[in-house]
């Protein structure tokens, strides 16, 4: 009786250990897969209302899908291609992982087939334009919304159900554009972007796709991974993506749109954000002033000096002795503009610069002594009536060597005698301008 006991007690302490370790495990809450107990699965859904976040994806917007810390939305884009769409369906379905697929309107007029398998798999299936253009960035607003019909009208029109289309639109190459965004938001329509990609539209190999995508989700923690189904290199790398997710215990999320008998999955406004600020993190910005409401806008009057206890009579403004000061400065008559003309070419313009000294005191030994420098002059005529060499100070020149600009010597004489003579004949001293005077200095 006593081992009975024992028995059934260690029978019940197993059965929970299990119960608890089903709860606590992914491999464990995707049991019901059939034919792979070990799947990833789909750990939860989130339904989302488009209005009330019409802008997700960190990688161009400030919000992104309120997701827990470790969790994981699966996007694939530009399908369907049977080639390779069907062999991505194959490998999430093995796993029973729910996604979320962006459809290019060419491809569902091609392959309508393809866009009724999504469906019926239970994946969420939303527009990627009609042509997928790379140019929404800059196309007029009327073409950006014929891209956006068709995809959508194309889309439709391949569905048994039309109303299982998402009203969910994927801008080509992520080429945003505040216009198209704005014609979207307006129609209820919302715009997913991603918070890492995989680069496997690049001509790269499966398994750097496969690095990106785990390197870059480690680096986030958790948020929306963008693939594209039309790629060899996608279906090559996926299945080592999910089992590197399950071993790291990553969780997938599916995401489906909020209707009048699904509502919204109740989430704050923080939990929008990819990382939510925290009481330890400080904020590294100003909060927003707020918008203070008047209940009056009349405005009181101003206050009278007799309040303020203030002096009625007139106060100076400045202090007694510099009003003194500027009463004297103001009785001072203006000096007369001949008290600073000083005359051309006069002696106390030849010394204001140092270039001019020598012709100065040239100028005044010249007019002490005339009558010398005449008889000097006269006796050295020769018979002939030539000038012979000059003997006494080159006055002549200093009046034009003061004029010149400083390229010659102010006491230069001519080459030979006839001209030193004719020039101590005509040479009359010059006025000195002042311009030429400061250039030299």
């Amino acid at each position: 009786m006593i081992g009975s006991s024992v028995v059934l007690r260690t029978r019940s302490w197993i059965v929970l250990c299990l119960g608890i370790l089903a709860t606590a495990s992914p491999a464990a809450r995707a049991a019901d897969c059939p034919g792979n107990p070990e799947a990833l699965g789909t750990s939860r859904t989130l339904v989302v209302d488009p209005r009330e976040h019409p802008l997700i994806g960190t990688m161009q917007y400030r919000e992104t899908l309120p997701l827990k810390d470790r969790e994981v939305v699966l996007t694939f884009d530009d399908g369907p291609i049977p080639k390779y769409s069907n062999q991505v369906l194959k490998i999430l379905a093995d796993e029973c992982i729910k996604a979320t697929f962006f459809i290019v309107g060419n491809q569902a007029k091609a392959n309508p087939d393809g866009v009724r398998k999504l469906v019926a798999a239970g994946h969420t299936v939303g527009t990627h334009s009609m042509d997928h253009p790379l140019t929404f960035d800059r196309m007029p607003i009327e073409k950006a919304e014929a891209e956006i019909n068709g995809g959508i009208a194309w889309t439709a029109a391949a569905m048994t159900d039309p109303s299982q289309l998402a009203p969910f639109f994927r801008i080509p190459g992520l080429m945003r554009a505040e216009g198209v965004e704005n014609h979207l938001i307006s129609r209820g329509i919302q715009v997913w972007s991603a918070d890492f990609p995989a680069d496997d539209w690049r001509h790269v190999s499966s398994d750097r796709v496969y690095q990106l995508a785990i390197q870059r989700l480690e680096a986030k923690g958790k948020g929306i991974l963008l693939l594209h189904d039309i790629q060899a290199r996608t279906v090559a790398a996926l299945p080592k993506i999910i089992r590197d997710l399950k071993a790291k215990g990553y969780r997938i999320v599916h995401v489906v749109p909020a209707t009048a008998e699904r509502p919204a999955t109740p989430t704050t406004a923080v939990e929008w954000l990819l990382h939510p600020p925290t009481e330890t993190t400080p904020i590294a910005r100003w909060p927003r002033v707020p918008q203070f409401v008047f209940t009056q806008t009349r405005m009181l009057p101003a206050p009278a000096l007799a309040d303020l206890n203030a002096q009625i009579e007139h106060q100076p403004l400045l202090p007694r002795r510099t009003m003194a000061q500027a009463s004297v400065a103001a009785s001072l008559p203006v000096p007369g503009r001949e008290l600073f003309a000083i005359p051309e070419g006069s002696v106390e313009v030849l010394l204001s610069t140092t270039l001019s000294r020598r012709a100065a005191t040239r100028l005044a030994m010249a007019a002490q002594t005339p009558r010398a420098a005449k008889t000097k002059a006269a006796q050295g005529k020769t018979a002939k009536g030539k000038p012979a060499k000059l003997q006494g100070p080159r006055t002549a020149h200093a009046a034009p060597a003061a004029a010149n600009d400083g390229a010659q010597p102010l006491d230069i004489a001519p080459k030979n005698a006839a001209a030193r003579a004719a020039a101590s004949k005509t040479a009359v001293p010059r006025p000195t301008r002042v311009a030429s005077l400061k250039k030299r200095a």
